[in-house]
């Protein structure tokens, strides 16, 4: 059986995927998967579930819902259940199941031991799959309390540190080219990520457009500017000046 929160949650078997269609269980399989291997008490769980406006009856009903979860993986071929109560609450035990997000963190440490050995082409590989596992946001639109928010901010950022070493993996095997409409793209999305915009200048500037390169450190700078009132970075300040000096070492190395 497999679990997977990168994206709306849900739960497969094979061929066969199952999601649970019902709000309050959500945020309680959800709790449980993030802190698996480890014992939630009662009270946090409540707290995830109904957030500050528990229930009167709220430790009977969580009751339920643990035996109505327990229910839809029974149903799905788990044996036996791994769900286990454990004083003062309940542990989930993967077993031989997998959660997508174990996998997401192997292979993001994966990619990072290829990149320090500069295996550029593994490594972009590895960084390649870990992000091939998201399906859309992090449990799609599920909230709950303070740890799924926790982790949901968590996730949400590993993923855009893995893309960025992807990016970085990419352009030390010399596919600047391919990589200037997607950085673009990314810089767009994240404007205030100063990485995304050093990588863009770099694969610019290594595509022969130096001019670009130089307009994309200004269109950096203005609207860090005006959004937040502060200069580029360091390092992005150090690109601008070896792209205008055309530095050989551009040619080579990733900008630190």
């Amino acid at each position: 059986m497999r679990y997977e929160i990168l994206g709306n949650l849900r739960v497969t078997d094979g061929d066969e995927v199952a999601a649970l269609g019902a709000r309050k269980i959500e945020p309680l399989l959800a709790t449980l998967l993030i802190r698996s291997g480890q014992i939630v008490s009662a009270s946090h769980l409540i707290t995830e579930i109904w957030e500050n406006d528990p229930p009167r009856r709220a430790i009977a009903t969580l009751h339920v819902y643990i035996s109505q979860l327990r229910k839809f993986l029974t149903a799905l071929g788990e044996t036996p259940s791994s769900i286990v109560t454990r004083a003062p609450g309940y542990v989930l035990q993967l077993g031989d199941s997998t959660l997508d997000v174990h996998e997401f963190q192997q292979l993001v440490h994966e990619g990072r031991g290829h990149a320090r050995a500069r295996r550029h082409t593994e490594a972009s590989r590895a960084f390649s799959a870990a992000l091939g596992l998201w399906r859309g946001d992090v449990l799609g639109d599920l909230r709950g309390g303070p740890t799924i928010e926790s982790f949901s901010t968590w996730a949400e950022e590993a993923r855009l540190e893995c893309t960025e070493m992807l990016f970085e993996a990419d352009l030390a095997r010399g596919a600047h080219r391919e990589l200037v409409a997607p950085l673009y793209q990314i810089t767009l999305e994240h404007p205030l990520r100063e990485t995304f915009h050093q990588f863009l200048m770099l694969a610019l500037y290594r595509s022969g457009r130096t001019s670009e390169a130089l307009m994309a450190y200004e269109s950096v700078r203005t609207k860090l500017d005006t959004e937040i009132g502060i200069m580029p970075c360091r390092a992005l300040n150090e690109l601008r000046q070896a792209i205008l000096l055309s530095d050989p070492a551009l040619d080579h190395a990733i900008a630190a």
